[in-house]
């Protein structure tokens, strides 16, 4: 009795498609972060995933059509870890730190990310503004760091007369020079800004810088 081989059924078809999917995007987002959007090559992608360029083109469109959902994944990334933020029952200092800390641990783990970022703000944010999924994502950050701030105000604890954007962008931005900046910072002041040994400083200064801000004692004008 000859052996035939049964035909994959519709769920299978489906978790294969799924799996390729996800493996193209995995080796795009470490192809773009490593050459850039321009430097990239659809062709190494394919070939490092065993698959072919058609397939690619199959799955997302083209080379900017994949960009744009590789940033809308990582993007998603973090948004996720906002969503599972947890700081209703903190109050509102231990909470804007906790914040921080979140931003400061995603950051210097997802370094793939720092450099998608970077390279998106060379080609004038572009594919964000294009994107109708990021332009509808927002920041859950802003949802909580307002409820935060709101608190922390009505207690008296905050004197800081700041919106919630601003904050994100104060708490970001030395997140995200820690990791973007971390090779021409080295070679100019001789310090490693990702030493695990300085870690722990690293990261209670973020908090400490935040914190301080939001609480200092403020004269009228």
């Amino acid at each position: 009795m000859t052996s035939v081989e049964e035909p994959a059924r519709p769920g299978e078809r489906i978790r294969d498609a799924a799996r390729t999917r996800a493996e193209i995007l995995d080796v795009a987002t470490q192809e773009f972060a490593r050459a850039g959007y321009d430097g990239a090559r659809v062709d190494e992608i394919a070939a490092r995933t065993r698959t072919t360029k058609r397939m690619i083109y199959y799955y997302f469109g083209g080379k900017e059509q994949l960009f744009t959902t590789v940033l809308e994944r990582a993007y998603g990334v973090i948004r996720e870890a906002e969503q599972q933020l947890d700081v209703e029952h903190l109050d509102p200092v231990a909470a804007i730190r906790r914040l921080a800390e979140v931003t400061f641990d995603h950051h210097e783990q997802h370094p793939d990310f720092i450099r998608l970022v970077s390279i998106e703000n060379i080609h004038g944010a572009q594919h964000i503004a294009a994107s109708e999924k990021l332009g509808k994502i927002g920041s859950p950050a802003l949802d909580v760091i307002r409820r935060i701030l709101a608190s922390g105000q009505e207690s008296g604890l905050f004197t800081a007369d700041v919106d919630a954007v601003d904050l994100h962008a104060m708490i970001s931005s030395y997140c995200f020079f820690r990791v973007s900046n971390r090779n021409t910072f080295g070679a100019l002041f001789g310090r490693d800004l990702l030493d695990p040994a300085q870690r722990a400083h690293y990261r209670a200064m973020l908090g400490d810088m935040v914190i301080a801000y939001l609480t200092a004692e403020r004269t009228a004008d």
